[in-house]
């Protein structure tokens, strides 16, 4: 047991999982209050008011004004075209890039899903595992896409798609039943499994198949297979994911046809 556990309390970023131990005198509150009104905008996409920001970092009016207006001096928010309100800053994209090209696996991914979707013809994404949730770090488009699948960095549950079950399917029956007990089971689509047991059950399918599909839970009208990008120890590092329409595929047909692909894509960036 730690000596400082006096100092340590149970820490979660608005919206935000994992929840880690926090060291209270390391712990700097103001910094994390720039994030926090950051992190406001993950709820909607539209330019948002001081007092919307203070709400949805839940800080005071005034911390929110004094933050808000650090961020637009440094860029990483601006005001809205039309005033009324603060949007993102292009200087956030500067961040975004460092990660991604600092990322060892994203960067060996780069050529793979390039030929990839060379090969299927569909798109293809490269996600990455974080608990309870996935990060789409590269996306490459088919022929047709909705706005939010063409982007990078959006977040997904990791319940309710193919690469976080193909993800999941690497751990243990205790770390897969903690991540979902921790996650909020609300549907994507009419068609989101949120029976704790029927998605054991598509895990465990996983597992016996080395690869995870699913069909309408997080897009009407779209299929998914994914195979996971394991590291040392077997530990899932992020998914291969192959995604089509199904008014062009069967499912059946997609599985046989973009399944193996998708295994032996995961298999060459593993390790």
């Amino acid at each position: 047991m730690s000596t400082q556990q006096g100092f340590e309390r149970r820490y979660q970023a608005p919206e935000r999982e994992p929840i880690i131990e926090v060291d209270e005198r390391l712990f700097l509150k103001s910094a994390a209050r720039s994030f926090y009104v950051l992190e406001a905008f993950a709820r909607s996409p539209r330019p948002l008011s001081l007092a919307e920001v203070a709400k949805g970092a839940k800080i005071s009016k005034s911390a929110a004004q004094r933050v808000v207006q650090t961020l637009l001096v440094l860029g990483y928010l601006e005001r809205s075209p039309t005033g009324t309100g603060v949007v993102p800053g292009r200087r956030i994209l500067d961040r975004s890039f460092d990660y991604l090209r600092s990322n060892p696996l994203i960067e060996r991914a780069t050529p793979i899903l390039t030929e990839l979707r060379k090969t299927c013809g569909e798109r293809v994404d490269l996600s990455l595992f974080d608990d309870v949730t996935i990060l789409y770090a590269i996306r490459l488009q088919s022929k047709r896409e909705t706005f939010y699948a063409t982007l990078s960095g959006r977040r997904m549950p990791t319940f309710a798609t193919a690469g976080g079950r193909a993800m999941l399917a690497c751990l243990d029956d205790r770390h897969v039943d903690d991540i979902i007990r921790r996650s909020k089971l609300a549907p994507l689509t009419p068609k989101t499994l949120v029976d704790p047991a029927l998605i054991r059950q598509r895990i465990e399918e996983a597992r016996r198949d080395g690869y995870a599909y699913v069909q309408e839970e997080a897009l009407m009208g779209e299929i998914v297979v994914a195979a996971a990008v394991v590291k040392e120890r077997n530990m899932p590092a992020g998914a291969i994911h192959i995604a089509g329409s199904l008014a062009d595929w069967s499912a059946e047909e997609f599985r046989k046809r973009f399944a193996p692909l998708a295994i032996e894509a995961a298999r060459a960036m593993s390790g």
